[in-house]
């Protein structure tokens, strides 16, 4: 029969690798002395690793109870308060007593059921906002390492995409929407011509408190990701990423006019789809204004012929009279 103490190095052993909310809140004596009269029935003989790799399943390697116990800051107590109701009577109970494998399986598996059941019920964190940063204001209880973590997002957030033209002006603010410390580093760095996310890839262009970074004109030697990384205590808290793309201005103006170009050139006055929306269709007149139109142009047509016409009327009569006039004469 192995001493208190030996008990001791064996449960230390058995959960030296893994651990869970059992391990965080029940004392090893107490699991020692659960454990004593644990009985392999095929067997018939006391088998103590056996109860520890039953533990070990139950309450180790079942995510519903590590799930049960991520709550809030400040929880932590009630987790343990929670798990001692359940275990403790058992301990009292089983102390001094062999029992079989089956009946440990049973009460060990309600124990952890109860525990799952009342757990889930405590306060969850509520202050994680995705989806990067190093986050600690509202830590969550971690019943593997059994201590508070930070909000477990990565520290890089996705790369946002700007565009802008040639000789305008570009705006990266390094802004988040969880809480920050007071005493926060920003530094800023650049990575030419390449859309990136490797620190490796970056060189330090400023360093200080300022959260904006500004290029009063841009030019094509901008173009490339620009990194902001906010520290605390030496600590990196978040890296935002912003890839720049820089058209030039001639293209951008060959562009406009290329669009105009294209828009004369379609049938039936449709101009180009907006991008995501439907095509939209230009107001022409209707059939009738159209022969209207068409109408009153061809009589002021009509009109201004008769008027020329008319007007040379005078001249022919004159030069009639006058050869009538002639041969009157003999002329």
């Amino acid at each position: 029969m192995c001493t208190s103490a030996l008990w001791l190095m064996c449960v230390s052993l058995m959960f030296s690798t893994s651990l869970s909310c059992y391990q965080c809140f029940v004392d090893t004596q107490d699991t020692s002395r659960l454990c004593m009269g644990h009985i392999l029935t095929e067997y018939n003989i006391v088998n103590v690793d056996s109860c520890y790799r039953k533990l070990d399943r139950i309450f180790n390697n079942d995510e519903r109870v590590i799930e049960a116990g991520r709550v809030g800051k400040g929880y932590d107590k009630q987790l343990k308060e929670i798990l001692n109701a359940e275990i403790l009577p058992m301990v009292e109970e089983f102390d001094g007593k062999l029992n079989n494998d089956a009946v440990y399986e049973k009460r060990l598996q309600t124990a952890a059921d109860n525990f799952i059941a009342a757990a889930s019920k405590l306060p969850r964190a509520t202050g994680c906002i995705p989806p990067c940063g190093y986050q600690t204001a509202d830590k969550i209880y971690n019943c593997i390492t059994c201590s508070y973590d930070s909000c477990g997002f990565p520290l890089d957030c996705p790369v946002k995409e700007i565009k802008v033209t040639e000789n305008s002006r570009s705006r990266m603010w390094c802004d988040v929407q969880f809480h920050l410390p007071n005493d926060v580093e920003v530094i800023w760095s650049f990575a030419e011509k390449v859309k990136a996310d490797q620190v490796d890839q970056f060189k330090e262009v400023t360093a200080g408190v300022d959260m904006l970074y500004s290029i009063p004109s841009t030019s094509l030697q901008h173009q490339g990701t620009y990194q902001c990384e906010i520290y605390s205590d030496s600590r990196s808290i978040v890296r935002l990423y912003y890839y720049l793309t820089v058209t030039p201005q001639v293209v951008a103006g060959h562009t406009e006019l290329q669009e105009i170009f294209d828009l004369s050139l379609l049938p039936g006055g449709r101009l180009l789809p907006a991008p995501g929306g439907p095509p939209h269709t230009l107001l022409l007149p209707s059939p009738l204004l159209l022969i209207a139109c068409l109408t009153a142009v061809l009589l002021l047509l009509f009109l201004s012929l008769g008027a020329m016409f008319l007007s040379t009327l005078p001249e022919q009569t004159s030069h009639a009279e006058q050869s009538d006039e002639d041969e009157d004469l003999g002329l």
